[in-house]
């Protein structure tokens, strides 16, 4: 299934809408930490392993493509 992820930044918190997913990250956009937090905490959210979760595109925008398997 495929989701379309806005990211806010400074904020704790998930919320999904059908296919749109708005979740709130307080690391930093360096690195792939934020990238990283993103795919924990969906992963967590669905109940899979974050090797199910793939960002498919947007790796460097707030606005992405998430996949889960």
């Amino acid at each position: 299934m495929r989701y379309s992820v806005s990211v806010k930044l400074k904020k704790d918190f998930i919320e999904v809408d059908e296919d749109k997913i708005v979740i709130g990250i307080k690391a930093q956009p360096e690195k792939g930490k934020a990238n990283e937090e993103i795919i924990k905490k969906i992963a967590k959210h669905f109940c899979v392993p974050k090797s199910a979760i793939r960002i498919v595109s947007g790796a460097s925008s707030r606005k992405k493509i998430v996949e889960i398997k």
